[in-house]
């Protein structure tokens, strides 16, 4: 099919969706946009997925998110015992990232891998942190890192805290082509709790991240000493930095830590 038509397939498979159809039927008579929307599929490398956010084969989108999740979902089985040790998920403050984040660990759970969810945004560290504390298979980070706010992007990670390596990639770029939007449906949130596929989490996994950066890299004599003394200026440019990483200069005893105001709260538009 060429772009048009696939533009009219989207129409008709998700007319349900009034996001999807609004934003579709914002650009039925733009044949440029509609053209860059749909030449190719979002492709999934070494880092993951990213793209502009909208609806279209070639846009991030929780069809896409599914999709992806879906291919994700199909190579943790293949692995041993991948289903059971799980898979851990974060997201930052951008656009769509707690929506994508529960789509994809729906879907995962949808094919029985079981799922760590965070239950509020995390910077990407920790997840690295809580794929290796939790012993999972694998994580997901919804994030569009350095990119500009019409992004978002699926980064996924492996059982070191890493990004996935070659291999493992390809466990995923070989199945995505032959994944479709109608085998990728996401699992009820209330059905993926009982049956303990879903486990939300948080303070816990907190708790041990910042016990395991203090005891790797603090020198406390030297923070006792100038804790009193040092000036820290810190920004968490409108990301997921802001709450760890106070946390960590107080309890490490940094007594002067000046955040900037104006860049404090989390801002997808930023």
């Amino acid at each position: 099919m060429d772009y048009m038509q696939l533009l009219h397939q989207w129409l008709m498979d998700f007319a349900d969706d009034m996001e999807t159809i609004e934003d579709l039927e914002s650009i039925e008579d733009d044949p440029k946009e509609a053209e860059d929307r749909f030449y190719r599929e979002l492709e999934f490398g070494t880092a993951g997925m990213r793209g502009v956010l909208g609806a279209g084969t070639n846009r991030l989108n929780k069809y896409n998110v599914r999709k992806v999740s879906r291919a994700l979902a199909k190579y943790i089985l293949t692995t041993p015992d991948g289903a059971e040790k799980g898979v851990a998920i974060a997201y930052d403050s951008r656009r769509k990232s707690p929506e994508f984040a529960k789509e994809a660990a729906l879907v995962l759970c949808a094919a029985g891998v079981k799922v760590y969810l965070f239950e509020s945004l995390r910077p990407v560290p920790v997840l690295s942190f809580t794929v290796r504390h939790l012993k999972c298979i694998g994580g997901i980070v919804i994030t569009a890192s350095h990119n500009p706010a019409q992004y978002n992007g699926y980064k996924v990670y492996w059982s070191d805290g890493a990004q996935m390596p070659p291999e493992s990639v390809v466990g995923i770029t070989d199945r995505l082509p032959k994944t479709t939007y109608e085998e990728s449906l996401p699992m009820g949130e209330q059905e993926a709790l009982d049956r303990g596929l879903l486990t939300y989490i948080g303070k816990e996994v907190d708790d041990a991240y910042i016990a395991a950066v203090k005891k790797l890299a603090v020198n406390p004599e030297l923070t006792r000493e100038m804790g009193e003394k040092l000036k820290i200026v810190y920004t968490p440019l409108h990301g997921s930095g802001n709450i760890p990483v106070r946390r960590i200069f107080d309890e490490i005893g940094m007594k002067h830590v000046y955040v900037v105001k104006e860049q404090e709260l989390p801002d997808g538009n930023c």
